[in-house]
């Protein structure tokens, strides 16, 4: 068969124009991330990375355009460059939506995120904005973030009076972790620290910050480990535990200024493993009031290695 002749009034297209080629990819992009878009909360978000060229600025701008006239409902998108930057001593994260409010949260977020990359931001009109951030894209934690920064970001605002589903309150929190707690008074811990034989190594732990030491006073005998570190000084496998913290059968009591501090305390050493942790009801001011002297005996048949400049009970 026959090719048909090929007229004679066919003429073939013109060259086109770096700016037409710049243009064409920016439509493209722009109508990619908007049909791949995820929908959330009726807010249409997405994350798309493109490589850095000349005139950066210009062509997310492109981009946006093309976003604002094919999407017909709220959006927030956040396109990235990434690669080596042509015009600027860093890459851009932009950011396009549909109020200035969703812009504006992603920005904060964003400056969160990348915190110590982040080289500038100018907010532009239409409800963009231009984050200048080095080293975009060279990792995976990148798009990551900037995903949980649009989800974040485009999500309605709550009621800040409302809990949020699945918080629970302080005393909750408390109620919920002396459930799990075998609780002395302060007589029955004095009492149990006076035994001669006992059948776990026991110590005595003040969390008290020190101005609380200094203020109230201590009981003598007792290890001083502050809150902050207790975790990290009694888990058997930390590398900052103390000598004396190598099995989980330790029998750790402790005690904070009123009992409030150390039971939170004591759950979180049992959630280590230390399942015989408990704290002192009424906490130092138990102790003071009932009259227990703050220096406990040490008997010899029951007390375990000392640690230099600590005392064991």
């Amino acid at each position: 068969m026959n090719a048909a002749p090929i007229s004679s009034d066919l003429k073939p297209l013109p060259p086109r124009t770096l700016a037409e080629v710049r243009d064409q990819v920016a439509q493209e992009i722009a109508v990619q991330i908007v049909n791949k878009a995820e929908l959330l909360d009726d807010v249409k978000i997405g994350v798309m990375m493109t490589f850095s060229k000349s005139d950066d600025t210009g062509f997310l701008k492109q981009i946006a355009q093309t976003i604002k006239e094919c999407c017909l409902q709220d959006f927030l998108f956040a396109v990235y460059t990434t690669g080596p930057p042509i015009d600027s001593s860093a890459n851009f994260v932009f950011l396009c939506g549909s109020t200035e409010d969703y812009v504006q949260r992603a920005v904060l977020l964003t400056t969160s995120k990348f915190i110590g990359r982040v080289l500038g931001v100018r907010n532009e009109p239409a409800y963009t904005s231009f984050i200048s951030v080095k080293d975009v894209g060279y990792t995976s934690y990148d798009e990551s973030a900037l995903w949980d920064v649009v989800r974040k970001s485009a999500q309605p605002p709550i009621d800040p009076l409302i809990p949020p589903p699945g918080s629970r309150g302080i005393e909750k929190i408390l109620s919920d972790a002396r459930a799990k707690l075998q609780r002395l008074k302060s007589t029955e811990a004095y009492e149990e620290l006076c035994e001669p034989e006992v059948g776990a190594p026991t110590f005595l732990v003040d969390i008290r910050p020190a101005d609380q030491r200094d203020e109230e006073g201590g009981i003598n005998g007792a290890l001083v480990i502050e809150r902050n570190v207790l975790e990290w000084k009694f888990d058997p496998r930390s590398h900052s535990r103390l000598n004396i913290a190598d099995r989980y059968d330790l029998r750790i009591i402790v005690f904070c200024s009123d009992g409030d501090s150390s039971s939170l305390a004591a759950n979180s050493l049992q959630q280590l493993g230390l399942l015989n942790a408990t704290d002192i009801i009424g906490g130092y001011r138990a102790w003071r009031d009932a009259g227990l002297p703050v220096d406990i005996p040490i008997r010899t048949t029951r007390s375990v290695s000392s640690l230099p400049g600590e005392s064991s009970v």
